[in-house]
């Protein structure tokens, strides 16, 4: 029998790996992931419509390939690569090879244009767009016990854990150089080990020809780890405690800074949503009040718009996700004004 099915301990990689991706694991579930936890592709059409604009920003730095990729990595349902298709002007559209990259089955009413992919295809010639992929692969989770020593936490079905094995090799490398925090300090203190995302984030670049790569998360950096780590479930659109049991989505926040260094390319940038979204012209500003007498119809729908647009990048909240964006071959289409080198700090807020 499986150590899933007997209830035997595990360390947080294997057991997540189950809980979600396994033949009975929450992303198989009928309800979807839209029915536990709400992205900014859900929270409003706008945030479509600002990729869709990288998209044509990408399609003009590489001079307007015949075939442009949009590759839509951890897809859910395809809600993001529709609407960007939907958003396009028509002739980059029909220039478009659209990709939904997931685990899950094919949603039986996903369009005939976009095709349902295990992984990216290869050579990518356009933009590749992770969003909310990163926080969904799994790591092992460490803590240090009374001796200072940081040790893999294991964990059962149940949620109940204990400390296993001294973190050593690879992933105590990691730990040394990308959460220092969780090497051997104070007792209780915790760690995600980032380790497994750098390497997927560095395989996904890897099939990018030109172009640019986006991964789009929950993020933190080096100089501000959270001392407890991150690790969290979410079940009906609420935070709950995580369980290894195919219930909830378990989930970590993404040291995205390590990301950008396990591939390190010329005119990478590390910004916030919030001046993502401000960059592709996304800035949630009031309409005029005067238009409210002269035009009400088109008044509300611009407040409703702005209200959509506040909430993708509100302080606290959607816009202080962490966005890495890495070129290869072009410009950082969301460079900063006479910046397209990479950054030395970090501008996540």
């Amino acid at each position: 029998m499986t150590a899933e099915a007997t209830g035997e301990w595990r360390g947080w990689r294997a057991a997540a790996e189950a809980a979600l991706y396994g033949p009975d694991g929450f992303y198989h579930r009928p309800e979807g992931p839209v029915g536990h936890f709400r992205t900014s592709v859900h929270a409003s059409p706008l945030f479509a419509d600002a990729v869709a604009r990288l998209l044509c920003r990408v399609d003009e730095a590489l001079g307007r390939p015949r075939t442009l990729h949009f590759v839509d990595m951890a897809a859910g349902r395809g809600e993001l690569v529709t609407g960007v298709l939907a958003a396009l002007p028509a002739e980059v559209a029909a220039r478009t090879r659209a990709c939904a990259v997931e685990k899950a089955d094919r949603p039986a009413t996903l369009s005939h244009l976009i095709e349902w992919l295990p992984e990216p295809p290869r050579p990518i010639t356009g933009l590749l767009f992770a969003n909310e992929w990163l926080d969904n692969v799994p790591v092992e989770v460490a803590e240090v016990d009374s001796a200072g020593v940081p040790r893999r936490v294991l964990v059962r079905r149940d949620g109940s854990e204990r400390l296993g094995e001294r973190v050593t090799g690879a992933q105590a490398r990691w730990l040394a150089r990308w959460w220092p925090s969780g090497g051997a300090q104070a007792a209780g203190l915790r760690a995600e080990i980032g380790l497994p995302r750098d390497e997927a984030w560095a395989a996904a670049v890897a099939t990018l020809e030109r172009g640019l790569a986006v991964a789009v998360d929950y993020a933190h950096t080096a100089g501000a780890r959270p001392p407890f780590g991150t690790l969290t479930g979410f079940r009906e659109g609420r935070e709950t405690t995580p369980v290894p049991d195919g219930t909830c989505d378990i989930t970590a926040h993404v040291a995205l800074d390590a990301c950008a260094a396990a591939c390190p390319l010329p005119g990478t940038r590390l910004l916030s949503q919030r001046d993502a979204l401000h960059a592709l012209g996304l800035t949630g500003a009031r309409p005029p009040l005067a238009l409210a007498s002269t035009q009400p119809a088109a008044y509300v729908r611009a407040l409703a718009s702005a209200g959509e647009a506040a909430e993708l990048t509100a302080t606290g909240g959607l816009g202080d996700f962490g966005w890495l964006t890495q070129p290869v071959g072009i410009p950082n289409p969301l460079a900063g004004p006479n910046r397209t080198e990479p950054n030395d700090r970090t501008e996540l807020s």
